[in-house]
C-alpha cells in the first residue's frame, strides 16, 4: 500500500482502476474508486433499472447509442456504493491518501 500521497496522485490512481482512501477518515472500511464510462445501445435502455420512467423515454427517443462518462464513487462504511462522490476541499488538500491496491 503506497501512502501520504497528494489528491492528485490518488486521482492518478484511480483513472489506472485503484481504490483509493484518507488515513484521517473516520469511517472503516472507506474508499473511492472510479466506475468506467460505458455506452448503452438505444435499444437497452428501457431495461437499466436506475433510470426514471421520464428519462428513459427521452433517451429512447435519441437516434444513438448513449454514453456514461466516468464518474467517482465510494464505498461508504456502512457498506453502500455513494455514486457521484466528491472531494471535500479539505480532501482534495490533504497529504494522507493512500493507495489500496
Amino acid at each position: 500500500m503506497k501512502k501520504n500521497l497528494s489528491y492528485g496522485q490518488a486521482i492518478e490512481a484511480l483513472k489506472q482502476s485503484k481504490r483509493v482512501s484518507r488515513e484521517g477518515w473516520n469511517g472503516k472500511g472507506m474508499f473511492v474508486f472510479q466506475r468506467p464510462g460505458d455506452s448503452l445501445a438505444k435499444d437497452f435502455i428501457s431495461k437499466v433499472k436506475s433510470l426514471p420512467e421520464t428519462v428513459k423515454v427521452f433517451l429512447e427517443d435519441q437516434d444513438r447509442d448513449i454514453e456514461f462518462l466516468p464518474y467517482l464513487c465510494m464505498w461508504s462504511a456502512t457498506g453502500e456504493v455513494v455514486n457521484g462522490w466528491l472531494a471535500s476541499q479539505t480532501d482534495m488538500l490533504s497529504d494522507d491518501w493512500c493507495i489500496l491496491d
